[in-house]
């Protein structure tokens, strides 16, 4: 398995510029035609933010957590959980939907979740950009701790991109695949606390609750530009998050890596 995980990843290190560049054009086409262009990035997740903050805020009556405006905590939990959600759904389908280049070449097909990466980088950092807006306007002072905002952003790239590794080469044999994702991530959603708060949860449900590895990125994320809380205060969580990524991530690159020579045979 080491070998395989080796060849795997000098591959993706001689194609980068490949990968960047199918990436640049990936973002380019999405608002290729447009009126408005690139601010079509800013648009979708502010009107995002908007609408859940409108809802769980004013007609829900949500109170501020921890004396941190709703919205901005609502703006932390939601920024990693976005970027997590569209990776995967995406990556599900995206060997299937380039059955061109697979099937006439050898194409490395391995970069297509890489290439799903770097275009969700983007709307992450439009995510970022208005979550610092939201924290200046709300009078909250700038910490060190907001560059841990870069240790949480690499849990969740490599957390994700194994999953999606995985998807994408099943769904190529069961396309099923694709819509057990779609279900999964909705439910991960809801039972994920990204609109609620974990602490109205019974003891015993918190500890299960916190067995999901999205609960440590996405408190994370809150510890870092909200609470001001280092991840080495939470040394088993930490441990534990790292050894199920770990796990996750090397399964996700042998599975593709075991069925990759079979993709042009079944596409």
């Amino acid at each position: 398995m080491a070998k395989e995980i080796f060849v795997f990843f000098q591959l993706l290190f001689t194609r980068r510029q490949l990968t960047l560049s199918m990436a640049r054009r990936e973002i380019a086409s999405q608002y290729a035609g447009s009126f408005l262009g690139g601010a079509w990035t800013f648009i979708h997740p502010l009107v995002l933010i908007a609408v859940f903050w409108f809802v769980f805020s004013v007609g829900f009556k949500a109170k501020p957590m921890n004396d941190v405006p709703f919205v901005v905590w609502l703006t932390a939990g939601m920024m990693p959980w976005f970027f997590f959600a569209d990776l995967l759904t995406t990556s599900a389908g995206v060997i299937v939907a380039h059955t061109n280049l697979i099937k006439k070449t050898l194409f490395p097909a391995q970069i297509f979740p890489l290439i799903r990466l770097v275009v969700g980088l983007v709307t992450h950092c439009v995510f970022l950009v208005l979550l610092l807006i939201l924290l200046l306007f709300q009078h909250i002072p700038f910490t060190l701790y907001f560059f841990q905002f870069f240790y949480y952003s690499i849990c969740l790239c490599i957390f994700a991109l194994g999953l999606s590794w995985a998807v994408s080469a099943l769904n190529v044999f069961i396309r099923d695949v694709a819509h057990i994702v779609g279900v999964i991530v909705q439910v991960g959603f809801w039972v994920t606390p990204i609109f609620w708060d974990l602490h109205i949860m019974p003891p015993n449900i918190q500890m299960l609750l916190k067995l999901n590895p999205m609960y440590y990125i996405i408190q994370g994320y809150r510890d870092s530009f909200i609470y001001g809380v280092g991840f080495w205060q939470h040394p088993y969580q930490t441990l534990y998050f790292w050894i199920v990524c770990s796990f996750s991530f090397c399964i996700g690159v042998y599975v593709f890596q075991y069925l990759r020579p079979q993709f042009a045979d079944v596409l």
